[in-house]
């Protein structure tokens, strides 16, 4: 997708199931977006993403919010980041390669976790090295970041910022072990039906 202009996304998480299946079919019905994934997620909740122009997935942000739903947790991002973008639909495990520092974040939720991509790589000179989320890791998302002891700093303080009280934690490591990095590279499993999407405008 880094060919392509990124587009606007959006994210819900449903605590009720039956819920988000209504929400996604009004979606479906009233907005014309590009991207429209449903699915459950670990632990029992319902999560919809859509990808599209901006003004498609604000008008889909402004149906779930006339219906009232019991959320979890949501972003709308009009201008998100090609590479967290790219991480979402990639099929590919990535990790940690030759850089001086890896920063982590963990969040409660898919959600936050998008958003603290999201805030980190916008806010200093890194690479986003993994972004896992739901499945494998009990609905929970974390990222890995890497880069200058500095620049990872910055960038981990920005994700943490924007994620805000859905940060379970977050750490800077400099010089990881070889171990850890084959470690980080494993897949961990994420919303296989997405990658078969592409997030493109």
């Amino acid at each position: 997708m880094s060919e392509h202009r990124s587009p606007a996304v959006a994210l819900w998480e449903f605590v009720s199931i039956v819920e988000g299946v209504n929400a996604a079919d009004a979606i479906a019905k009233g907005s014309p977006i590009d991207v429209l994934y449903t699915g459950t997620t670990h632990p029992g909740k319902y999560v919809v993403l859509v990808a599209g122009d901006t003004a498609s997935v604000e008008v889909a942000t402004e149906i779930v919010e006339d219906l009232e739903t019991d959320l979890i947790d949501s972003v709308f991002l009009p201008d998100i980041a090609p590479t967290v973008a790219d991480a979402i639909v990639t099929s590919d495990p990535s990790a940690p390669t030759t850089g001086d520092a890896v920063g982590l974040v963990e969040t409660l939720t898919v959600a936050s976790g998008v958003d603290a991509a999201d805030a980190a790589v916008k806010a200093a000179n890194v690479r986003l090295a993994a972004l896992r989320m739901a499945d494998g890791v009990d609905g929970k998302a974390y990222i890995v970041v890497e880069g200058a002891v500095g620049e990872v700093e910055a960038a981990v303080d920005a994700g943490v910022a924007r994620a805000g009280d859905n940060v379970i934690a977050s750490v800077v490591i400099a010089q990881l072990t070889d171990e850890l990095r084959i470690d980080l590279a494993a897949s961990a499993g994420f919303l296989e039906r997405v990658r078969s999407h592409r997030l493109e405008s």
